[in-house]
């Protein structure tokens, strides 16, 4: 066979292709790669999420193959070395890579706000957002609220992360967040910043649903428009002088706390 036409055909070749040039779209492209078993199979769970193809090995494509088959997806089958050269040989990928679109951003007041959201201020880092969005699955948050600009692409390495849940919990992107803030205000939800010089401690604060927990970034903390429009601040209490928590902790500890003691 002609060594040109062999390279055409190939499906591992077309697939690398199509990933390069994913990878070259900007954040905000409307293609993402997701990888990762969990992150793949809520993905082609969601019904929401456009999906245009996967590429799996032996033994994730056995796995998949039912949510393969029930989105119509025309599998390519791959070796672990092949999904090594597009994503990189330390990227955990367990086997699978799925060519996706973005979920539709819903409004605020698509939300069920009966229960409790997170809201985070420009935390830009992928693991520790999809790491809050884990929480936030476990702990039965209703929704994360976000800026468009300063916080990360809801991608790959942030689905990861997430182990499924960037397709379980609905992600609002705001443009503005002191205006987001307000707007919450006048649907009924009490607003509740962290903040680690707090004078009141979280424990102490009476927590009543429908509830935003407000988060900032790790250092930075929450900025000053944002602690103005939050009803109360408060501090997680450690048991020592490092006080400053990963964002991600704080969020796990924050929904377990609106769980157990939120009237």
């Amino acid at each position: 066979m002609d060594q040109r036409k062999a390279r055409q055909t190939n499906p591992i070749d077309r697939g690398r292709r199509r990933a390069g040039r994913n990878q070259a779209k900007n954040p905000d492209s409307d293609r993402v790669q997701l990888y990762g078993y969990h992150a793949v199979e809520a993905a082609l769970a969601n019904e929401k999420r456009p999906v245009y193809g996967i590429q799996a090995t032996e033994n994730a494509a056995r796995k998949l193959a039912l949510l393969i088959a029930k989105r119509g997806l025309e599998l390519e089958r791959v070796l672990p070395k092949a999904l090594d050269r597009q994503l990189g040989a330390d990227t955990v990928h367990q086997g699978v890579l799925l060519d996706a679109g973005q979920l539709e951003s819903p409004r605020l007041e698509d939300l069920d706000l009966t229960g409790t959201i997170l809201v985070l201020d420009q935390v830009t880092d992928p693991h520790n957002v999809g790491a809050v969005l884990r929480s936030a699955a476990a702990f039965g948050a209703r929704g994360l609220v976000m800026t468009r600009r300063h916080s990360p692409p809801l991608g790959g390495v942030l689905a990861k992360a997430a182990s499924g849940a960037l397709d379980l919990i609905p992600i609002v992107l705001v443009r503005n967040l002191a205006e987001s803030l307000a707007e919450l205000a006048d649907l009924g939800v009490a607003r509740l910043g962290l903040a680690e010089e707090a004078g009141s401690a979280l424990e102490d604060v009476k927590l009543k649903r429908p509830m935003a927990l407000v988060l900032g970034a790790e250092g930075r903390g929450l900025r000053q428009l944002t602690r103005e429009r939050c009803d109360v601040l408060c501090r997680i209490s450690t048991a020592s002088e490092l006080a400053s928590l990963n964002v991600s902790n704080a969020a796990a500890i924050a929904l377990h706390w609106a769980r157990v003691r939120a009237a």
